[in-house]
C-alpha cells in the first residue's frame, strides 16, 4: 500500500495511515448505505447499482446543479470535430436524471434541483419571456464557447472547446420537461411540504411557456446550430407537461392559471399527429426523417398505443447501428445530415429509450433483449460514454455520461417483473 496526501495551504497533523485508512472506511460505509436505500429493479440490479452511483456523482450538492457529464471535447467520432463541453446543468438531463432517482426512491436530488432552478428563474426569467437549455453551477450562463485550437484533445480531436453555444438556443421542449420535473410535488404525498406559492407560480409560468410554444420553431433536442424548425419532439413534450398540468388542475391546484390547460394539450396534440406519416411520428410536420427521441412517445403515455408501437419499429427498422448483426440493439439519433454532416456512431440513451417503449407497449421480452445487448457497451467498471461504435466496441463522446446511465436505470425498472414474482 502506498499513502500519501495532496492538501491545500494546511497540513495532515494525525498519523497519515491511521487518517487515510479512517477517511476510506468512512467513504465505503457511505456509499454502501447510500446503496441499501436505492430500490433497484428485479433485473440489472448490477448495472443499475453501478449506474446510480455514477448519477449521484454528477450532482452538486452546493447549488444543486446536475451535470450533464465531467468532461469536454471527447469526440463523438475518432478525430472528428464533434467536440463538445458537457460540464453545465441542462435542464433537459436534469429531468430525465431526475426521473432516475424518483424510481431509485431518492428524493434528496429532486429538492437541491428545485432550488436550482427557482434560483435561475428569479435570477434571468422574468423579463426574457424563454429559459435557457443549459446552465453553469453558479446559475450563470455557459457563455462564451470558446476553441482552444492550440490544444489537442482527446486521439489528436481538436478543438477543444470550454463553455457551450448551446445555452443561446431556443429549445422550447425543456418547458414541458420541467413541468414533468414539478409534477410529483402535487401528485405525490410525499412532497406536500412543497406545494407552496413559489412553486405553482414557477409550474403556471412553465405551462405558459408550453403553450406558447406548440407548433414553434426551434433548435430541437439535439441543438442543431444553423436552422430552425418545428420539431414533433418538442410539440410532443409540451403536450406531456400540459396533459399533466391539467390533470393537477383537476386536483385543485393551479386556480388562476391564464390558459384553458385541457384544450392547450389538445393542439399540441393535434400538432404531433400532423407529423405522422404512414402511422408513425416523424421529425417534424415538413420534415420526414426519423428521430430515435421520439420512442418517447410511448413512455410518456401518449394516447395513441398504435402510433408510438409504428413510430418505435420504424426506429428499429431505419436507425439500427448494423441492422444485420446482433449489435443491431445501438441506433442512431438520426441518419440526416446536421451542422457537421451525418451521425456516425450510436447514442447510448437510444437504446435504452426504445426498450423502456417496448416495455411500456407490452413488448417484455425483445425490451429486455435489447437492454441486456446495450448495456455491454459499458467499460470494465460498468461506466457508458454518451456515444458507441459497435463496430470497434469503442466508447466514444464525453464520460461517463449521465444521459447513458439514466437510459440504463430506467429501462431497467420498466423491463424487470416486480419483486413480487421473484422473491
Amino acid at each position: 500500500k502506498l499513502y500519501f496526501g495532496l492538501t491545500w495551504s494546511s497540513g495532515i497533523e494525525d498519523d497519515l495511515v491511521q487518517v487515510t485508512e479512517r477517511f476510506l472506511q468512512q467513504t465505503r460505509n457511505y456509499w454502501r448505505t447510500w446503496v441499501k436505500h436505492c430500490s433497484i429493479p428485479s433485473l440489472f440490479q448490477a448495472e443499475t447499482i453501478r449506474s446510480a452511483l455514477a448519477l449521484k456523482l454528477h450532482c452538486y450538492e452546493d447549488t444543486g446543479a446536475i451535470l450533464a457529464a465531467l468532461t469536454t471535447s471527447l469526440p463523438e467520432e475518432p478525430g472528428s470535430t464533434r467536440n463538445w463541453d458537457y460540464r453545465y446543468c441542462w435542464l433537459r438531463d436534469a429531468h430525465f436524471i431526475l426521473s432516475a432517482f424518483h424510481n431509485l426512491g431518492h428524493f434528496e436530488e429532486m429538492e437541491g434541483f428545485l432550488k436550482f432552478f427557482l434560483g435561475v428563474a428569479k435570477k434571468y426569467e422574468t423579463s426574457r419571456e424563454r429559459l435557457a437549455p443549459v446552465y453553469n453551477l453558479s446559475q450563470d450562463l455557459p457563455l462564451p464557447e470558446i476553441e482552444h485550437h492550440q490544444w489537442r484533445g482527446y486521439y489528436g480531436s481538436t478543438p477543444v472547446r470550454t463553455n457551450n453555444q448551446a445555452a443561446e438556443h431556443i429549445q422550447n421542449d425543456v418547458y414541458g420537461e420541467m413541468v414533468l420535473t414539478l409534477a410529483p410535488i402535487f401528485f405525490d404525498e410525499r412532497f406536500f411540504h412543497l406545494r407552496n406559492k413559489e412553486h405553482e407560480d414557477l409550474l403556471a409560468y412553465l405551462a405558459i411557456l408550453c403553450d406558447r410554444s406548440i407548433s414553434k420553431a426551434d433548435a430541437g433536442l439535439w441543438e442543431i446550430r444553423k436552422g430552425q424548425q418545428e420539431h414533433s419532439f418538442t410539440n410532443l413534450m409540451c403536450w406531456a407537461g400540459l396533459e399533466r398540468v391539467s390533470r393537477i388542475q383537476k386536483n385543485g391546484y393551479l386556480k388562476n392559471l391564464p390558459i384553458d390547460a385541457s384544450s392547450a394539450r389538445d393542439r399540441a396534440l393535434a400538432a404531433i399527429e400532423r407529423s405522422v406519416k404512414d402511422g408513425s411520428i416523424r421529425n417534424g410536420p415538413a420534415d420526414q426523417n426519423y428521430d430515435a427521441a421520439l420512442s418517447l412517445a410511448a413512455i410518456l403515455r401518449l394516447p395513441r398505443n398504435e402510433i408510438c408501437l409504428a413510430t418505435v419499429r420504424e426506429i428499429e427498422r431505419h436507425l439500427a447501428v448494423g441492422s444485420a448483426s446482433p449489435d443491431s440493439s445501438f441506433y442512431y439519433r438520426y441518419v440526416r445530415p446536421d451542422d457537421l454532416g451525418e451521425p456516425r456512431s450510436a447514442f447510448m440513451i437510444c437504446s435504452f429509450w426504445v426498450a423502456q417503449a417496448l416495455a411500456r407497449l407490452g413488448q417484455a421480452d425483445e425490451a429486455r433483449s435489447i437492454l441486456s445487448n446495450a448495456a455491454k457497451a459499458a467499460n470494465h467498471v460498468g461506466l457508458l460514454s454518451e456515444h458507441f461504435s459497435p463496430s470497434i466496441r469503442k466508447q466514444l463522446g464525453n464520460f461517463p455520461q449521465a444521459y447513458s446511465h439514466v437510459g440504463l436505470i430506467n429501462a431497467a425498472f420498466a423491463v424487470s417483473p416486480p419483486w413480487s414474482e421473484i422473491l
